[in-house]
C-alpha cells in the first residue's frame, strides 16, 4: 500500500493576504468606531445638560426657595445623577461618557440665574483618537442649549443682560 503525502496549512503568501487585507479593513474600521463614540459621548453629555436644566428649576421652585442651586446642591437632593455629580470640571472627578460637568448659582445678575456647562475631558484639538468629544455645551435658565468647537463652553455674563459668547465655531441648539 502506498501512503499519500498531503501538505496541509497556508502558504506564506496566503497568510500575507489575510493579514494585508484585515489590516486595510482596521484601516477603515477605526476612525469610523472612534468618530461614532465620540458622537455618542456627545449626545451623552446634551442629555446631562437637560438634566441639570431640568433640576436647576426643580430645585429653584422647592429647596430653592426662588434661587438655583451648583452641582453638589443638586446632588444632595437627588436631582442629579450620582455620575453627573461626581463628574465635575473643578474636581478630580470621573468623566460621564467622556464628559466634566459643573453647574453654579449666578449672583448680582438682577435676578435668580444659573450657568451649566459640559465640555469633554479629552477634546479632539489634542488627540483625535483619544478624544472623547469635539464640542463643549452651556445652558442658562433661558433654556437655550449653546455650543462650541472649543476644549472649554460657552461662557455667559453675570450681568442682567446675561449675554452668551459661543466662542470659535459655536452655535445654538434646540
Amino acid at each position: 500500500m502506498r501512503s499519500h503525502k498531503y501538505n496541509e496549512g497556508f502558504s506564506l503568501i496566503e497568510l500575507m493576504i489575510v493579514v494585508a487585507v484585515i489590516g486595510i479593513v482596521s484601516a477603515v474600521a477605526i476612525p469610523n468606531l472612534v468618530s461614532s463614540k465620540r458622537s455618542a459621548n456627545e449626545a451623552s453629555a446634551l442629555a446631562g445638560v437637560r438634566v441639570i436644566l431640568s433640576a436647576e428649576a426643580t430645585y429653584q421652585a422647592t429647596t430653592g426657595a426662588g434661587s438655583y442651586g451648583d452641582l453638589a446642591a443638586l446632588a444632595s437632593n437627588s436631582l442629579v445623577d450620582q455620575s453627573i455629580a461626581a463628574a465635575t470640571i473643578a474636581g478630580p472627578g470621573t468623566a460621564k461618557s467622556g464628559y466634566l460637568f459643573a453647574a453654579e448659582n449666578i449672583s448680582g445678575s438682577g435676578g435668580p440665574a444659573f450657568d451649566a456647562f459640559t465640555q469633554p475631558k479629552a477634546h479632539t484639538s489634542a488627540s483625535l483618537l483619544f478624544a472623547t468629544g469635539s464640542r463643549s455645551f452651556f445652558v442658562n435658565e433661558s433654556g437655550v442649549m449653546y455650543f462650541n468647537m472649543t476644549d472649554t463652553a460657552p461662557t455667559c455674563s453675570a450681568t442682567s443682560d446675561r449675554t452668551v459668547t459661543a466662542g470659535t465655531g459655536g452655535g445654538v441648539l434646540n
